[in-house]
């Protein structure tokens, strides 16, 4: 008997679909005409052990107690999980083979290969056990997938990785918030402080950003534009260049911030000759963007539509399992298989058939261009999300549902668009001795623009700094031409303090993390990796700072409260900063990649998490006890025109099992 093992029940009764029929439904698999069996998880059915269940007096938070450190890890089952746990144990014992059909990322590997661990497994069949990946529901897919199965021995280094990600962060989570809720109950405070691998560095950057914020004073700075005349009388802008003896009176980014010096510039031009002294002609093109992965999806429909991350999964998760009309949403990768090129016109007609707002750029679209996105070498596990070839009425769809839909649909098909092709010109003028400086950019092929017009008249948009300069377009200008400007005009603008964070450039800043670091090493390695956390991760972490009121919204504004302002004061710099995750998740790929052992990832940070805990119980927390709130936090998320979402959600009382389990 071959025993197929799901991740959940939908991937289950979605294997099932296609095996031999007829087929028999029993409590918690499937029976298949062959005698085979389709049986699944429920998500995780096991869980880390609580400290308690190592040492019972670890149920009491005591200083003296830490850091705990398990000398042999334990496996709990979960209790709403035991009779799924019972049924899978009594198929193991009765397959001859097994098929490991977690979803196709780190956690879906663990938590099937967690499962044939705890129940015994024999070393025999294990050796056997073959590996199914499967990214899309529909039938044809599926039966693609069963046909290409791998050996599940050859994705160990892939489990033993998320392994270690999870006994990681059980380890630093548990204990770190231990000692700062134990130093915080000194200073006055009765909540939980919870500290978190990844939520700390996070909530790190909202506070960071806040303070800067309420720091900034802003600051008026001058430009001075001029509108230049040709002798046909056509007319253009152009934007004054402060030269080097103007840097006493600029700040660190060039802007000028004395008027008088703008003004005296303004009256030396007005109605002088204007030289042209530079002429550059630079055609590009630019390709398509990339189809979706998790984040990337989250952050345009926050853009666009207000919704949260974890709104954008939830309903990602809908789409695919229960309608099945995209592929795997939880993907970390903007590419695509080779092999999927196949599927590109049956999908794309689905597309049309699905969304009649897409049905002109279905008829447009080339399904015989392959774009970038077709990469084998960047598909690990999964491929970007895509649309599948199922064909369903929209409307049968919430308003979210349709939106998302309609996001990927649209990404896909600019791949089978030519890349957008245009031509910029700067022109450079001598003005009275000063430089001025004048651009145009002029659309020769609009190509995957087509599909996004409405989204680039605001991305096309000139910064504050430099929106003098540009021009819709230029005449026909030589070098050493002769003009005339007519008129010179000072601009007076404000420095501005950055942005408070919403929750499209806080994901934006999880995924680009690499920019807030200053280490050049450590930047690298989050260039190279994953960012601030995984595509599976994000959305449930920042809705964790949510619900542990260390954040809050203002509006589409996301802020720090000060609860959270205060726990990152109290934090060692280390444990607020990027860095150390970034350290962590080249650790854990370079197991991936069979670089780097288990226990070479686990020794160093046990060592370094006894220097974290004895620096703790030095620290009394300043402002806590102020900053407590007497009731829960209640927020209302942004319409997204469903109902079901769109309720109020208030935050739970965390306990002492929530906080071990999260990082």
């Amino acid at each position: 008997m071959i025993l197929y093992i799901a991740e959940k029940p939908s991937l289950g009764r979605a294997i099932a679909a296609v095996l031999p029929k007829p087929q028999q439904k029993e409590n918690g698999f499937i029976r298949l005409a062959n005698g085979d069996v389709v049986s699944w998880c429920v998500g995780h059915l096991l869980q880390q052990a609580e400290p308690q269940d190592y040492n019972p007096d670890y149920k009491r938070w005591q200083a003296a107690q830490l850091p705990i450190v398990p000398d042999k890890w334990l496996l709990k089952v979960r209790k709403s999980a035991e009779q799924q746990l019972n049924v899978l144990k009594k198929l193991l014992r009765q397959a001859d083979q097994i098929v490991h059909a977690g979803d196709p990322d780190r956690e879906g590997q663990l938590l099937v290969d967690e499962v044939l661990a705890y129940c015994g497994v024999s070393g025999a069949k294990l050796a056997t056990t073959r590996r199914l990946l499967i990214s899309d529901l529909n039938p044809p897919a599926v039966k693609r997938a069963l046909e290409q199965l791998q050996w599940n021995k050859d994705f160990v280094p892939l489990s033993t990785s998320a392994l270690a990600r999870s006994r990681a962060d059980w380890l630093y989570g548990l204990n770190m918030t231990r000692a700062y809720t134990l130093q915080g109950q000194k200073a006055g405070y009765q909540g939980v402080l919870s500290v978190g691998r990844v939520q700390t560095p996070l909530l790190g950057l909202v506070v960071r950003r806040d303070q800067e914020i309420a720091d900034f004073v802003s600051k008026p700075f001058y430009q001075v534009v001029v509108t230049v005349e040709t002798d046909d009388k056509h007319t253009f802008t152009a934007l004054w260049q402060p030269s080097a003896a103007c840097a006493p009176w600029q700040d660190e980014d060039g802007r000028v911030l004395l008027r008088a010096l703008a003004e005296k510039v303004q009256q030396k031009i007005s109605g002088q000759n204007a030289a042209v002294t530079r002429v550059q002609h630079k055609d590009g093109q630019q390709a398509p963007p990339l189809p979706y992965n998790l984040s990337a999806l989250q952050i345009d429909a926050a853009k666009r539509y207000g919704m949260t991350a974890q709104q954008v999964l939830d309903h990602c998760q809908q789409l695919y399992e229960r309608h099945k009309l995209i592929t795997y949403p939880r993907s970390d990768s903007r590419h695509l298989p080779k092999e999927q090129w196949q599927q590109a016109a049956a999908v794309c007609q689905a597309v049309a058939a699905n969304t009649p707002a897409l049905t002109t750029a279905v008829q447009q679209a080339d399904t015989r261009l392959i774009s970038k996105a077709w990469n084998d070498a960047k598909v690990a596990a999964h491929h970007a999300i895509i649309p599948t070839e199922k064909r369903m009425p929209l409307q049968k769809l919430s308003l979210p549902q349709q939106q998302l839909y309609q996001l990927i649909a649209r990404q896909y098909l600019a791949q089978f668009y030519p890349a957008f092709c245009y031509s910029d010109t700067e022109v450079e003028l001598n003005i009275a001795g000063g430089c001025f400086i004048a651009k145009a950019r002029t659309e020769r092929k609009p190509g995957w623009k087509l599909l996004f017009r409405a989204d680039q008249a605001e991305s096309d948009k000139p910064t504050q700094d430099d929106a003098g300069a540009h021009n819709s377009v230029l005449p026909p200008l030589v070098q050493g031409q002769s003009l005339i400007c007519t008129a010179g005009t000072v601009l007076e603008k404000q420095t501005k303090a950055p942005p408070a964070f919403t929750d499209a450039s806080l994901l934006a800043a999880m995924t680009g993390i690499s920019r807030y670091v200053q280490d050049d090493a450590v930047r690298k390695i989050l260039r190279d990796t994953d960012g601030l956390g995984t595509e599976a991760t994000r959305a449930g972490i920042i809705e964790l700072l949510f619900n542990r009121g260390f954040l809050q919204r203002d509006a589409k504004q996301i802020h720090a409260t000060a609860t959270g302002r205060a726990l990152i004061a109290a934090l060692p710099e280390q444990a607020v900063l990027p860095d150390m995750t970034a350290r962590w998740e080249a650790a854990l790929n370079a197991i991936c990649q069979r670089q780097q052992s288990y226990q070479a990832f686990m020794q160093p940070l046990i060592a370094q998490l006894q220097q974290l805990i004895t620096g703790a119980t030095a620290v009394f927390p300043d402002g806590l006890a102020s900053s407590q709130q007497k009731r829960p936090w209640r927020a209302k998320r942004p319409m997204t025109g469903n109902k079901a979402v769109n309720r109020s959600y208030r935050r739970k009382p965390t306990t002492t099992r929530a906080v071990t389990k999260r990082n």
